[in-house]
């Protein structure tokens, strides 16, 4: 599927900054598509299924941009319930953009195949849940995974299980899990090194400001560019202070 890529393959993430409206989800799949995207992800999980309603302190998050939430907060405010799923995909279809998901367990898997999604992301996060990669796999989509949460031998273990259980085409991406990510934090020569290390294609899953990174990453040979998008920034969200607006979009495509 990526293999004879012209140019490298541009992913608008919605993620959460639909903010709790289909009609606003919809409203950014057409602004992806109109600002040269050439597809749209979102993430396909319930609270219910990622963590416990609790305020122990294990559940709780100290710092960064989600500071004073609890887990099952958080996922309940960015979720994109699993009744919108197959009402965006049949509008993505129809306004002529592709759109795949990140599934965060094996209820996720079922929704999405039942909506024939083309190709799976796995987040940083999961790159390790070693039963849900086999899950992904065992349909034979093509997966792209990220690795900002994983070593070299965790990255070699999952590669090694998606390859004996059915994905034959993967694209791994050069990932730092901070939001937003500093500029100086976001060594691209490690897109690189990966290319050495595993003998695949590399793209470039960017949280930093801007369009600087994306841009570069092109020159170290990245396949698939990965961005949070939203709307306007300001209007807020769980992704909005690291998500491109449209005109980012649009000068990043030409």
């Amino acid at each position: 599927m990526f293999k004879n890529l012209k140019k490298p393959y541009l992913i608008a993430e919605i993620s959460g900054n639909h903010n709790g409206s289909i009609d606003k989800a919809k409203k950014l799949i057409s602004l992806a598509k109109e600002n040269g995207a050439d597809c749209v992800k979102i993430q396909t999980y319930s609270p219910d299924t990622m963590t416990l309603k609790s305020n122990n302190e294990d559940f709780l998050i100290s710092g960064g941009l989600w500071d004073g939430y609890n887990l099952w907060d958080l996922y309940d405010w960015a979720q994109t319930p699993f009744e919108w799923h197959e009402d965006l995909f049949k509008f993505a279809e129809k306004i002529g953009i592709t759109i795949i998901s990140t599934p965060f367990d094996e209820s996720a898997v079922d929704l999405l195949e039942s909506l024939n999604c083309p190709f799976y992301k796995v987040a940083s996060f999961e790159l390790t849940d070693i039963p849900l990669i086999k899950y992904i796999a065992k349909t034979n989509k093509p997966m792209i995974l990220s690795t900002g949460m994983a070593n070299e031998d965790e990255i070699e273990e999952t590669l090694d299980v998606i390859k004996s259980h059915g994905c034959g085409e993967y694209i791994l991406l050069h990932c730092v899990s901070g939001y937003p990510t500093p500029v100086e934090q976001i060594n691209l020569n490690t897109i690189k090194l990966m290319q050495e290390r595993f003998n695949c294609d590399v793209g470039l899953s960017d949280h930093t400001l801007g369009n600087t990174s994306a841009v570069l990453s092109i020159a170290y040979g990245a396949k698939i560019i990965e961005k949070h998008f939203t709307y306007k920034r300001d209007e807020g969200g769980p992704d909005a202070e690291f998500s491109m607006e449209p005109d980012e979009l649009k000068d990043l495509s030409e």
